[in-house]
């Protein structure tokens, strides 16, 4: 009952399209590589909540929404079939159709709303379209304004992810307040796809993407449900502590303690096991992607350990693997894409638990009035199936240089228990969107 009630608080009071403020040249195409291929099972949904600014108003923001989108043509485009490269496959025929967009409004404050928000509640702040049976009229992006009562705003962006990955949406978010502020572009985008065409002498290799091609979640598969867990500095320096070993960074600990703290309830004993990670790999290339690389540049990779030897020794394996990563396991994971493009794109985010390391982009350097960094920042991945997904993030200023953001999705019944786990709370996390589990 609580839920229903709460998921009425929000009012769609309009849905419009808006365009480039700069027409898109004619016959311009968007193609998309064989990762992103890949990925086109799930979605990206980003919300930034931001308090009353001068500048912060829909006008204002719709007008520089469609000056950032003359940077951004793919996003503008719709999808459509290339009959002429003999596969068949979906591109972006760049033209002026817009980007959707949707108003709407809720009737308590910034405030109320992160203290009472439901995790249903939440996801309605970032709104995409299904698929419609034409994809020609649809809109593979979508940008949602949500207006609370005291006159803060939440920005909800939410696309295909084989359009773009997490990455990619919030540098986008970046750029698109630089225009509003009518600063330099810190991160324009970079359209060059074939960054990631297969080398001359191709590799293809993936045993941990060959494994997870043939694998299938549970069925029926079970509700699943997210919550949120910030992690203050003081939190993160004490968990290192705690862990007492050289070179584990924020991410390693805290990926490891959820991983062994979900795993715990799933299993019961615990043993080896085997966790599914994504790590942007832009930086990560002997010749560095710069971050506007437009696009996904995600590799995915198994990490292995024996959780019953305890958290050091999961830590220790998680950042073993993180820094070993090798440029032509990319190359020869890309390369197996590649090769398999033809055929139907499985689950990337499952069916074993899979965690998205986050925590190199600096959300909350984006401003759109100056000054006035966001209050919260969350990122979501749609069609998360199995075990589920832990997503670590920034965390924002106010709570030091080492907070993280962790917004876990997992089956119902386990995002309850974690709620609630015992050794989570012993490092005393602010827990957001979980009043409904």
């Amino acid at each position: 009952m609580t839920v229903s009630v709460q998921m009425k608080r929000i009012r769609v009071t309009g849905k419009s399209t808006v365009a480039a403020a700069v027409p898109v040249q004619p016959g311009k195409t968007h193609e998309f590589t064989a990762l992103d291929h890949a990925m086109s099972r799930h979605t990206v949904h980003l919300v930034i909540y931001y308090r009353q600014a001068p500048t912060l108003t829909l006008p204002k923001l719709k007008e520089s929404l469609s000056d950032v989108l003359s940077y951004y043509p793919a996003m503008t485009g719709r999808l459509v079939k290339n009959e002429g490269d003999g596969c068949g496959e979906w591109i972006v025929k760049c033209n002026d159709a817009g980007m959707r967009m949707v108003d709407a409004r809720i009737d308590v404050t910034l405030d109320e709303f992160l203290a009472s928000a439901s995790d249903d509640e939440e996801k309605q702040l970032a709104y995409l379209e299904d698929v419609e049976s034409d994809p020609y009229l649809w809109s593979p992006f979508c940008i949602q304004f949500t207006q609370f009562k005291d006159g803060s705003m939440a920005v909800g962006i939410s696309c295909t992810h084989m359009h773009a990955d997490p990455t990619t949406v919030g540098v986008f978010a970046k750029a698109w307040s630089d225009c509003h502020r009518r600063a330099l572009i810190t991160g324009p985008p970079f359209f060059h796809q074939w960054a990631f065409c297969p080398r001359k002498n191709p590799v293809p290799s993936s045993p941990h993407l060959s494994v997870k091609s043939t694998s299938s979640p549970p069925l029926p598969s079970p509700a699943m449900s997210s919550a949120t867990f910030i992690f203050s500095a003081s939190s993160v320096t004490q968990c290192l502590a705690d862990m007492s070993l050289p070179d584990i960074s924020p991410f390693d600990v805290l990926a490891s303690l959820l991983w062994l703290r979900i795993s715990s309830y799933k299993n019961g004993d615990l043993g080896p096991a085997q966790l599914n990670v994504a790590l942007d790999c832009r930086r990560r290339m002997a010749a560095p992607l710069p971050s506007g690389f437009y696009g996904n540049a995600l590799h995915f990779f198994g990490v292995k350990a024996d959780l019953a030897s305890g958290w050091g020794h999961v830590a220790s394996e998680l950042s073993r693997h993180m820094t070993g990563l090798e440029e032509d396991d990319v190359w020869s994971s890309v390369e197996w894409l590649h090769e398999r493009r033809k055929e139907k794109a499985f689950q990337m985010y499952g069916p074993e638990l899979t965690c998205l390391a986050w925590d190199n982009v600096p959300l909350y350097n984006t401003e759109f009035d100056a000054g006035v960094a966001p209050v919260h920042v969350t990122c979501r991945i749609g069609n998360v199936q199995g075990e589920g997904l832990v997503v670590v993030m920034a965390g924002p200023p106010g709570e030091g240089e080492h907070a993280r953001t962790v917004m876990v999705t997992l089956p119902t019944d386990l995002t309850a228990k974690i709620c609630h786990d015992e050794v989570i709370l012993k490092y005393k996390p602010k827990i957001m969107f979980g009043s409904n589990i």
